[in-house]
Formats: C-alpha cells, structure tokens, sequence
C-alpha cells in the first residue's frame, strides 16, 4: 500500500512539477503528516525531491530527474476502460486505481506527446447522464462490481419494476452504464438477463463460477435494448403535426422519435396546406402512451388507431372539465 503511494507522489512530481502537501494529500486521500512522512521515505531512498519553504513552496523533483516504473497493476489496467468515466469509476471502487494508472501513463510518454494528452483533458469533457437523470448512487455497486472481476456468483432479493420482491441466483456477467442507470447482466437458470442494480435489495456470495467463453457483452446489450426498444413501443400511432409538434418530437420522445421522423422524411411526407404532416409514431402501451401524446398539446392529433385517439380525446375532455370548474 506504502509502496504504491509512493509511486504515486514521485509520478505527480514528475508529472505536475512543483506541488503542496495539501495538493499531495488531497490526491492521495491522506493526512498532510503521511505525504511528510512519505516525501522523507523517498529523500531516503534517494529520490531527488526537495522542498521550497514559504507560501508559494511544495515539493517538486530535480530538474530532468525522471523514473521508468511505469508498469500497470491488473486493477489499474482495468480502470483504463473507464477514463472518460471518473464519477463512474468511483462508483465501481476504481477511481483511486484510476487516477495511479493515468499518472503511469503520463509518465510512460515523451514530453511532447504528454503535453498533447494533458490539452484532450482540459479541452473535451465527456458527461454520460442526460439532462434530467443524474448517475444512480448505490452504496452496493462496488460490491456487485467485484462479483463480476472475481466471477462470483450472487444471492439476491430482487424488487422487479411492478413492486413484487424475487430471490435469485445470478451468475454476472457485466455491467452496464445506461443513461445514468446500472444494469447488470448475469446469467440465471440457463439464460441471460438484465436486472438494474438500484433494485438490488440485498445480496451474499453463493460461490464461484465458471465464466461462458463465448459470452460476448456489448453483442448482448445490442441485441436486448433493441428487443427492450421493441417491448416499450409495440404500438404504433398515425399522427397530424405542427411545425412546431415535428420540432418537438425528438425532444419528446428521444431517439425514437428522430428515427420516425427521419423515416417519415425518406418516405416523402409533407406538409399540408397547413403547415401540417402526417407521420406515424411509436407509442408505448395503455395510459403511459396516452401520457406521452398530451405532452404535445394543441401540436398533435391522433388520425389512428380509433381507441387511441378517443382515449387521448377523453383525456383532453376531462382536462378541460377540471380547469373549467
């Protein structure tokens, strides 16, 4: 544990140039004490750091002194996937790990290239969540994280989507970061399925397992969110809409939506005398899908199917009734 954090401070050193024991210790996740105590350890071992006193000192290595101990532990080669992820890699316990492996990185490449790599950070960000769904905070996600590294199976109480409570054998497979929501895809009575981790109630180990050579995780989440795609949206509503209703229709609906309107547009709809388009768009089943077209206002009218535009017709009915009284 020593070891690698004084790898890790001889690696900022070199990295950042001159730095604080406040700036050590906040990187590190340790007491100022520990980063004295530390920096004396390598002086000892005879690493070439000094120290500047006063208020713009910190400790900084000799001009042109550099170390090639650049090698990746397994949990820090791991972490590399989720570089552009650090919020999500805490989440899974690696953001520490993370943090090692990127410095190892800097310190492995030539002056030029690492000054390139270092402007990609502070010129592009990425930011996964949408605007209305932050990352799920899961006190367990770390714990089920680690039953997929070490292939362990798990014991759960499971709370489905309808409120009902299922106990479960799963063997995980992997996780999956999906607008802010964790899934994880495990294996269970011979078939693969997908259960989000919030959901997890409670678990314990049930033992080791042997892997599926030929299970392949981003062919299996393709093929479900399709599948799930299709589960969400089995109806499909012919609809009138206003310029604006068209304009509305991605941000509503999401990337269902601009795929029906760009199918809409090969297809060659046009605008009426009116301004208006004639377009067919998926809709989920019963009272959601009936939800989600009032969204649009006065900008859309349901042509079809017949139940649909009277259900959305009621709707609006006993909407008018209620503000009216």
């Amino acid at each position: 544990m020593r070891a690698g954090r004084l790898l890790s401070i001889l690696l900022l050193l070199q990295n950042r140039g001159r730095m604080t024991a406040g700036e050590l210790a906040a990187e590190l996740e340790v007491s100022v004490r520990t980063v004295y105590r530390d920096v004396d350890a390598l002086s000892e071992a005879g690493v070439p750091v000094y120290a500047d006193r006063g208020r713009a000192g910190g400790f900084q290595l000799l001009g042109g002194y550099r170390t090639r101990l650049t090698g990746l532990s397994e949990d820090e080669a791991r972490s590399l996937a989720l570089a552009g992820l650090p919020d999500a890699a805490a989440e899974l316990g690696l953001g520490t790990v993370l943090g090692a492996a990127q410095l190892k990185l800097f310190a492995a490449l030539p002056e030029q290239l690492r000054a390139g790599a270092g402007q990609v950070a502070e010129r592009f960000y990425l930011d996964v969540p949408g605007w209305h769904r932050e990352i799920e905070r899961i006190a367990q996600l770390s714990d089920v994280a680690d039953a997929v590294w070490r292939t362990r199976r798990l014991r759960v109480d499971y709370h489905r989507w309808d409120g009902s409570a299922v106990t479960r054998t799963l063997e995980p497979l992997g996780l999956v970061l999906k607008a802010g929501v964790w899934y994880l895809v495990a294996r269970c009575d011979c078939s693969d399925r997908t259960y989000r981790v919030s959901r997890i109630v409670t678990m314990s180990d049930a033992g080791e397992f042997a892997r599926p050579d030929a299970f392949d995780l981003a062919e299996y989440w393709r093929a479900w969110s399709e599948g799930f795609q299709q589960r969400l949206y089995p109806e499909t509503a012919t609809v009138r809409l206003s310029p604006l209703g068209r304009r509305l229709v991605p941000v509503y609906l999401g990337s269902v939506g601009a795929e029906a309107m760009k199918t809409a547009q090969a297809e060659g709809a046009q605008p009426d005398e009116d301004g208006w388009c004639t377009v067919r768009l998926p809709v989920e089943a019963g009272r959601p899908g009936v939800g989600e077209l009032l969204r649009f206002g006065p900008d859309l009218e349901v042509l079809e199917p017949e139940r649909l535009r009277t259900a959305v017709a009621d709707a609006i009915a006993a909407t008018a009734a209620r503000y009216a009284r």
